[in-house]
């Protein structure tokens, strides 16, 4: 069974499915890196007061993401979408799931004032747009 990186040399996908391991049930948290790094930038300028009432010294770090989650089998489809991919995602639940839920509590870095700005679909598409864009260059 393929998979959504295999790419013709005019990019179109030629897999004929996608299978997730395990049910697809499980949720994970997505940040695109812009954010990763706006988030960075934001604690790094923090005034130190600001950052000092929000952080304790044995308890000083601050969770980045989105609050937000999605499940495997949602993501799967949602790449499907950007991509274009026309197959068949497919689940095999003789796979162990692992942690079911994966979220952050970013309720510090919200209360301090910073949220993430970019969805995971736009995310995702432009990130495609780019890898596309850039694909002889890329390293794989």
């Amino acid at each position: 069974m393929g998979r959504y990186g295999q790419l013709r040399s005019n990019h179109k996908i030629v897999a004929d499915g996608q299978q997730q391991s395990a049910s697809g049930a499980p949720r994970r948290e997505f940040l695109h890196v812009d954010d990763m790094a706006a988030a960075s930038l934001f604690v790094l300028n923090l005034h130190k007061k600001t950052y000092d009432e929000n952080t304790d010294p044995m308890l000083s770090h601050i969770n980045v993401g989105t609050g937000l989650d999605i499940s495997i089998l949602e993501l799967a489809q949602l790449v499907a979408k950007v991509t274009s991919f026309k197959g068949k995602n497919s689940t095999d639940p003789t796979k162990p799931d692992g942690t079911l839920r994966k979220l952050m509590n970013v309720g510090r870095l919200a209360q301090m004032g910073w949220s993430a700005g970019i969805q995971l679909e736009p995310g995702l598409a432009d990130t495609y747009q780019w890898y596309l864009a850039n694909i002889e260059t890329v390293r794989a």
